[in-house]
């Protein structure tokens, strides 16, 4: 991809750096396929004493993907997704939940050379319409993302930011939940062979006045074992080791602690996904 991307993508480097992967739960994921291509995965995670079940099935024919979730809460959620419809870069989504009726959702995304648009609006009588685009090219870049709930008129999203991008830096900077929080970003690439990169987070709330300062790193021992760490101004540690022990299949072991409550035990969680 040349151009700008899609407005989620702005300083979505820095945010999988400083979030991606951490957990304090237990999950086991299991993928298989069968003889005509169709991806089946299930997912168990224990949260405490309650145990959560999904499982899911993507099928892919030509430009077309449908993606059927069914989850332990009794809801199954069906994607499809048309890619390179009509024309180049321009993807068609229809997603839909049952028993909830007001779930259906038809989106568009547009990928051009300066520009990313997504579109979508609620498949019900008064929908919720959302509209982000980013302008510019991969290396400068500035976007919004608004939302309005047609039954009230009133807008229930507006969002703005702004990404630049060269060899080795990332930075971002956004303007959240209408206007009243600020956050600044970057992701820095130390060593492309070691996958060693540094990133940070800073949000301010102009509401309550209060700044969240988060710091990260990761590293990779060998080409098949990544280490990641982050550290935040509230006290609270993380670190994570995550070994491929075969193609696609992952082990990852993470932990947290507070630094200022010590003496409470420190959180631990981990997480397996085989693939065959």
């Amino acid at each position: 991809m040349v151009g700008p991307g899609l407005y989620t993508e702005i300083g979505k480097k820095a945010r999988d750096l400083l979030n991606r992967d951490y957990q304090t739960d237990h999950k086991f994921t299991l993928t298989t396929y069968t003889s005509n291509g169709a991806a089946i995965t299930a997912t168990s995670t224990k949260k405490a004493d309650l145990i959560f079940g999904e499982i899911q099935s993507q099928i892919k024919n030509k430009n077309i993907t449908v993606d059927v979730k069914a989850n332990s809460n009794s809801n199954v959620i069906t994607t499809v997704t048309i890619d390179e419809i009509a024309t180049p870069g321009l993807k068609t989504i229809l997603s839909f939940a049952v028993p909830d009726q007001k779930s259906g959702k038809f989106e568009l995304q547009y990928l051009h050379d300066y520009a990313g648009v997504n579109a979508s609006i609620g498949l019900t009588a008064n929908p919720v319409v959302n509209l982000s685009s980013v302008f510019g090219t991969k290396a400068l870049a500035v976007g919004a993302d608004v939302s309005l709930d047609t039954a009230t008129g009133n807008f229930t999203k507006y969002n703005a930011g702004l990404s630049f991008t060269n060899e080795d830096l990332i930075a971002s900077l956004n303007l959240n939940s209408k206007g009243d929080s600020l956050t600044a970003s970057y992701y820095h690439t130390v060593s492309p062979l070691t996958s060693t990169a540094v990133g940070a987070e800073l949000t301010h709330s102009f509401s309550t006045n209060e700044n969240t300062l988060t710091f990260g790193t990761q590293h990779a021992l060998d080409p098949l074992t990544l280490v990641k760490a982050r550290f935040n101004n509230s006290g609270k540690a993380s670190a994570l080791i995550q070994h491929e022990w075969r193609p696609k299949s992952l082990v990852t072991i993470s932990a947290e602690v507070d630094t200022k409550t010590i003496e409470k035990s420190s959180k631990v969680g981990i997480a397996v996904a085989l693939k065959p």
